[in-house]
């Protein structure tokens, strides 16, 4: 096959046939799995399109796609099944009541690892999370607007930034039990 024939294998009426299919079950893997299905998405479609151009274009590029999707979520998911795990290590309580000296000291090292976290964030997430969690309530279209980012690119920006603090904080602060119960 020439470089040629292999360049135009993906052709519009093939991608609009695979959407649908890979769109279900990207879907279906993020609701499974608390992910972005549009990243999912974009992650099968970069696989398919690499491998095609190491061994050429596939003779049925459906099973190759979802298959991207199923892997694509499973690594995506082992991280954060680390992460929860790690969340889940008890860590030192001040025991007492909620207004004592070694509680309140407690809450001030969190918080300051919080703030230190953030610091070392990059400014686009910096400004992402300035404006998701600012009292005025915006809209995805007026966070958007103010950052200069695309509408539909704000889910997927805060998915990440809020998993980069995430994955900082592990290390820094503990978490309270899931479902924010402290023993």
């Amino acid at each position: 096959m020439t470089k040629t024939e292999r360049a135009g294998w993906l052709t519009r009426d093939a991608y609009a046939a695979l959407r649908p299919p890979l769109a279900r079950a990207a879907a279906a893997e993020a609701a499974l799995s608390g992910l972005d299905a549009a990243d999912l998405e974009q992650a099968a479609w970069l696989r398919l399109l690499e491998r095609a151009r190491v061994q050429g274009p596939p003779a049925d590029p459906r099973p190759g796609l979802l298959a991207a999707v199923r892997s694509e979520a499973r690594a995506a998911r082992e991280p954060a099944r680390r992460e929860t795990a790690r969340l889940r290590r008890p860590r030192p309580l001040a025991t007492g009541p909620a207004g004592c000296p070694e509680r309140r000291v407690l809450t001030q090292e969190a918080a300051a690892e919080v703030r230190r976290a953030v610091a070392a964030l990059t400014p686009r997430c910096r400004g992402l999370l300035a404006a998701l969690l600012s009292g005025r309530d915006l809209t995805y279209r007026e966070i958007a607007g103010t950052l200069g980012i695309s509408q539909g690119s704000v889910g997927p920006e805060r998915s990440r930034c809020l998993g980069c603090l995430r994955r900082m904080l592990a290390t820094e602060v503990g978490a309270p039990d899931p479902g924010g119960m402290e023993r």
